[in-house]
């Protein structure tokens, strides 16, 4: 793997049922550090293209520091798909990934390479979208930031991140947002 110290990143192994992967997302739930899913269903292969859905939300900017780390240390190329919004949220935290990694870009040799692709649905469907259209992406690894607090549709019928990775054919990173963040539900 290309982690330096065991401590840097969580390793989730688990099956694709549906209360497991819940269970290890809540035990997931406090972690600073990324965490990674791999099921048995996971193709797990070096990394040449990240997937990296950016929504309207402000902790999705979080995902660069990630990203920009896999790219540089593998050379991956990444792809961060927009949502489809109204507003301008979403194309923003794509604007402030993207000045990260031309930041980036000037210290290291060779440039870190990125595209950003259109997303055909808004931030509310955007995680559904990624794990949809995989074989359109061809990415080795899906980044993704989890729910900072579950709300009534994710209790009934699940949070976004645990569909995904019940669907993902490669294995799925999940970043929590910082602790310091707000949300509407507190």
């Amino acid at each position: 793997m290309i982690w330096d110290n065991n401590d840097d990143i969580r390793l989730v192994e688990c099956d694709n049922n549906p209360r497991t992967i819940q269970r290890h997302l809540n035990a997931c739930r406090e972690e600073r550090r990324p965490y990674l899913f791999l099921t048995p269903t996971m193709t797990v292969k070096p990394l040449r293209r990240l997937l990296v859905p950016v929504s309207m939300l402000e902790e999705e900017t979080y995902k660069a520091e990630i990203c920009t780390y896999l790219a540089r240390k593998t050379g991956a190329h990444i792809i961060l798909l927009q949502a489809n919004d109204y507003g301008s949220h979403a194309r923003q935290n794509v604007n402030r990934i993207i000045t990260h990694i031309e930041k980036i870009n000037t210290q290291v040799e060779p440039p870190i390479t990125y595209e950003v692709m259109q997303a055909h649905k808004d931030s509310f469907s955007l995680i559904r979208e990624a794990s949809e259209r995989q074989r359109d992406f061809r990415h080795d690894l899906l980044i993704l930031t989890a729910s900072r607090d579950y709300g009534l549709d994710d209790i009934l019928f699940g949070p976004p991140e645990r569909k995904a990775i019940q669907r993902s054919l490669v294995p799925v990173m999940l970043v929590n947002p910082r602790e310091d963040l707000f949300s509407l539900c507190d």
